[in-house]
């Protein structure tokens, strides 16, 4: 404590009297934190000149889930001028485009439903195509209108923020009770809209900007822009700083501008969005399996900070790579507090001439991992010790081997390999079994219950012994035994990508489970063969027929447990629809636009919302668009509904 009041008195006077200061804003919260913190355990040490004395309606039981009729994707990143250039080079190889550029407010997304121009419902993004019902606390923000200017069905899609004013006041009022600080605006908000009593919601003065409507076309709108225009005009709160652009660098303009001047807005922004303005554009570009292909989001240069690195510590990941992480002295970083920082691998510890007991600066690498950027060599006292690589897996003691620039635990029976391949079957890309957090598996993994991710489906014959730990009751542990019975239903997909066969992520286990439809189909499949695969590559053809061939019994042992192995998606391929692009226009009399595209995609065909020279079929109803024109210029064949209907016959 006396050290601390030693610090502080030393950084005040040189802040305030000699306006020199040694330390950051940062270092110097975190010292005043620490003393408060000794001072209210012992209050008896207090003393009188410490500097611390100079410190100044509708209530839900739950949320229901709500199914997204459109996913709601997340945006990819950039995070520099020169990436900014590439997503532009990449979209001007398939269009010429301009671009809308709005503020990335630092919120929690949200889906508004309206029903002849009234409210009906408002769900959370959750994990993208499953939100949770918010109905009761959006209809307590003021920016969100109960009922629009005109009496149609629309879908809008926005943001929910709370301002640095009602964030400062409703800091104000925790303090006066004695409760603990929000971190952040954004934390702010997302605990508001996640209260049961709305009372709570209004409370809290939240606001919603509105960016996106899911299906313009509906509404005969053409650019995104306009789009933005059209949500505006039936009332809802657009964002005045949108701006429409020609180019890329226009949109460095716009970046370099809101850079400067984010501070003087009234809210949070932690970026900015780029749009391609152009629906149909759009839609040529299409999607990832996670992102529109069409749009992106600027991040702002991470916030950084220092603290004291005070160890290196090594961890094992699921495919045996030892990772070096710097252990360091807390300190909060972007609302939360951080003690642990990766160090990626060996040449990226020697390269920036880490060593222990430095200070270095943090930052979070995509506003989320915590890293190390760089060492204050000139803070060094010599007391500081060179960092060595180890030899050794810090869990097995086997010998680590060296690949490029990481090195790898190579025995199969390592224990933190299992813990960590056992975290990802559970997960929520492969079978989702939920319940499972790290710290579970980790405890069963040590208690013997599970050791390899067929041992989830025996946890029920434990069911006793399971309820006679800490923290486990009746209700938690019927919870996760009903979880994973449940996980036995889901498609091959998920199970291919829960086994963790290397460079088979989520979109290769959905491509491979589609084609093959079956367990033994994939595994009786050539080297040769998967080859012949969409997207599948040599790395990833050798890596499937070596997980089959070394696998342990494992397919045999879930298949005990009547685990599905089936793919469950649609897979009635058509040769007249497989693998092709169709374009619907005009109004279909016997089915509709959606039973169309249902029909086309179980076929496996492709439904496009423009037409270009990759379209196979331009299918026409009554009073076609402009999209019938585009097919006589670009020559791209043309079919009627009863010779559509007729290739679904045939």
């Amino acid at each position: 404590m006396n050290e601390l009041i030693e610090l502080i008195n030393k950084a005040n006077y040189e802040y305030y009297i000699m306006d020199n200061p040694s330390i950051t804003d940062q270092e110097y919260d975190r010292y005043m934190q620490e003393l408060i913190k000794i001072e209210k355990l012992h209050p008896e040490w207090v003393k009188d000149d410490s500097p611390t004395k100079r410190v100044g309606g509708e209530v839900i039981s739950q949320f229901k889930k709500i199914v997204h009729e459109k996913p709601m994707l997340s945006l990819s990143n950039v995070f520099n001028e020169e990436e900014v250039r590439d997503f532009d080079e990449k979209i001007k190889k398939e269009v010429v485009p301009n671009y809308v550029c709005e503020l990335k407010i630092d919120g929690l997304s949200v889906s508004l439903l309206y029903e002849n121009g009234k409210l009906v419902r408002g769900a959370t993004r959750g994990d993208g195509v499953t939100g949770e019902d918010i109905t009761h606390n959006v209809k307590t923000i003021k920016t969100v209108p109960l009922v629009i200017n005109q009496p149609i069905d629309i879908e809008v899609r926005g943001e929910i923020y709370m301002s640095k004013k009602s964030f400062n006041q409703l800091n104000e009022k925790r303090k006066l009770t004695n409760q603990e600080l929000l971190a952040n605006p954004r934390n702010a908000a997302a605990g508001s809209v996640r209260q049961l009593d709305s009372k709570v919601a209004a409370s809290r003065n939240l606001d919603c900007f509105i960016y996106h409507l899911p299906n313009p076309e509906d509404y005969n709108i053409k650019t995104h822009y306009e789009a933005l225009e059209f949500m505006k005009s039936l009332g809802f709160n657009v964002n005045p700083n949108i701006e429409l652009v020609e180019n890329v660098d226009e949109v460095l303009k716009y970046i370099d501008k809101w850079t400067k001047k984010r501070d003087e807005l009234p809210y949070e922004i932690d970026g900015i969005v780029i749009k391609t303005n152009d629906i149909k554009q759009q839609q040529l570009l299409g999607f990832t399996s996670k992102y529109p292909k069409w749009a992106t989001a600027y991040k702002f240069p991470a916030l950084e900070v220092l603290t004291k690195l005070k160890d290196i510590k090594f961890t094992v990941g699921r495919t045996g790579q030892v990772t070096p992480n710097a252990v360091l002295e807390p300190v909060r970083l972007m609302g939360s507090v951080i003690s642990r920082a990766t160090l990626h691998n060996e040449d990226y510890v020697l390269a920036k001439h880490i060593k222990i007991g430095d200070i270095v600066s943090i930052r979070k690498a995509g506003d989320v991992i915590p890293e190390v950027v760089a060492v204050k060599k000139e803070r060094r006292t010599g007391n500081e010790i060179d960092f060595k690589m180890i030899e050794n897996c810090p869990i097995c003691h086997s010998i680590l081997i060296k690949k490029d620039s990481a090195y790898y635990c190579v025995n199969e029976k390592c224990d933190k390999k299992k813990i960590e391949n056992l975290i990802h079957f559970v997960s929520r890309d492969a079978m989702y079994i939920e319940g499972f957090g790290d710290r579970i598996i980790e405890d069963f993994y040590n208690m013997g219950y599970l050791k390899d991710i067929d041992d989830f489906y025996n946890l029920k014959n434990y069911k006793e012994e399971l309820k006679e730990l800490e923290g486990f009751g009746e209700k938690s542990i019927n919870n996760l035994l009903e979880s994973i019975e449940k996980s036995k239903e889901n498609s091959l997909e998920r199970l291919l990508f829960g086994l963790g066969i290397r460079y088979v992520g989520s979109k290769t286990s959905k491509i491979l489970a589609k084609k093959y439809k079956n367990i033994d189909n994939l595994i009786n499949a050539k080297y040769e063969e998967l080859l012949t695969t969409k997207d599948i590559g040599e790395r990833i053809a050798q890596s499937v027929v070596e997980y089959f061939a070394n696998d342990n019994g494992m397919i045999d042992k879930l298949k005990r447990h009547n685990i599905n192995m089936l793919y469950l998606g649609k897979t009635n391929v058509n040769e007249n629809f497989d693998g092709k692009i169709f374009v619907l226009t005009g109004t279909l009399s016997s089915i509709t636009r959606n039973e169309a595209k249902e029909k086309i995609e179980e076929m496996g065909g492709n439904v496009s919302g423009s037409v270009s020279k990759k379209t196979d079929f331009v299918i026409v109803g009554e009073n076609p668009g402009s999209k019938y024109d585009d097919a006589i210029k670009l020559n791209v064949p043309i079919l009627n509904e009863q010779e559509f209907l007729s290739k679904i016959n045939n």
